[in-house]
C-alpha cells in the first residue's frame, strides 16, 4: 500500500511540475551575427541578441519561476493583465519572431512571396509597393513614438499594418481593436539600429527590406490562415 501511495504521489508531482527556473531560452540565430551586413551591422546584432533579448528571457524566467510552464506564444493573450509578462514575455516572443523572419541579403533576394500571400497583399493594399509604403509610414518616428514594433497581420480575411508600443504585440488582447495574427514584424527600438543609423530610423526601415526572408513570411501567412492562431517561435 505504501508503495502504491508513493508511486501515486510521484505521478501527481510529475503532472503538476512548475516551470523550471530557465523555462525559456534565447534561440540561436540561424545565421552569423555579420550575415545581415551591410544592412544590419554585426555589433548591433550581437548586442541585440546576446544582451537585450537575453535580458527579456532572464526576466520572464524570473517572473514565471515556480509557476506552471506555459508556451511563450500562449502567454501573449492575457499579457496586458500579467505584469512582467507583458514586457518580458512580449520581448522574448517578439525577438524570437524577428530573428527568424530575416536572412542574409543574398538569400533574402532569392526568397519568394507565395501566390497566396501576394493575393492577400494585392487585396489589402493594392500592391506590394503600396504595402511597403504604408509599413514605412507606420514605422516612422511620428507614428510609433519612442520604442515599439510595426507588424503586418492577418485580420479576418485581410492584412493590416499596425504599430505597437514597447514590447506589446497584436496577439495581446486589448492591444489592437481586432483579433490579429502577425506574419511580419520590425523592431524600431533604438537598440535595433542606433549603432549604424543613429537617429535615421527611416533609412534603417528602408534597408531592412533587403534582409526579409519572404519564404518564412509566406510560411507564417500559411500557418496563420490555416490555424487561426499566432506563429510559434523557438526558445
Amino acid at each position: 500500500r505504501r508503495e502504491i501511495l508513493t508511486k501515486g504521489a510521484a505521478i501527481a508531482a510529475a503532472v503538476a511540475v512548475p516551470a523550471a527556473a530557465n523555462a525559456y531560452e534565447v534561440p540561436d540565430l540561424l545565421y552569423p551575427f555579420e550575415a545581415l551586413e551591410p544592412y544590419i551591422d554585426a555589433p548591433t546584432m550581437k548586442i541585440h541578441h546576446d544582451k537585450h533579448h537575453a535580458t527579456y528571457v532572464a526576466n520572464i524566467n524570473k517572473a514565471m519561476e515556480g509557476k506552471e510552464e506555459v508556451d511563450i506564444l500562449d502567454l501573449q493573450l492575457n499579457a496586458l493583465e500579467a505584469g512582467p509578462v507583458r514586457n518580458s514575455g512580449g520581448g522574448h516572443y517578439n525577438h524570437a519572431f524577428f530573428w527568424d523572419e530575416m536572412a542574409p541579403p543574398d538569400e533574402a533576394a532569392k526568397s519568394k512571396i507565395s501566390s497566396e500571400l501576394q493575393a492577400a497583399i494585392d487585396k489589402s493594399f493594392g500592391s506590394f509597393d503600396e504595402m511597403k509604403a504604408k509599413f514605412e509610414a507606420q514605422a516612422a518616428p511620428g507614428a510609433v513614438f519612442g520604442s515599439g514594433w510595426v507588424w503586418v497581420c492577418v485580420s479576418g480575411d485581410e492584412l493590416k499594418i499596425v504599430g505597437t508600443p514597447n514590447q506589446d504585440n497584436p496577439l495581446m488582447k486589448g492591444v489592437a481593436e481586432d483579433n490579429m495574427f502577425p506574419i511580419l514584424g520590425l523592431d524600431v527600438w533604438e537598440h535595433a539600429y542606433y549603432l549604424k543609423y543613429q537617429n535615421r530610423r527611416p533609412e534603417y526601415v528602408s534597408n531592412w527590406w533587403n534582409v526579409v526572408n519572404w519564404n518564412k513570411v509566406s510560411e507564417n501567412f500559411a500557418y496563420v490562415t490555416e490555424k487561426k492562431a499566432g506563429v510559434p517561435v523557438r526558445g
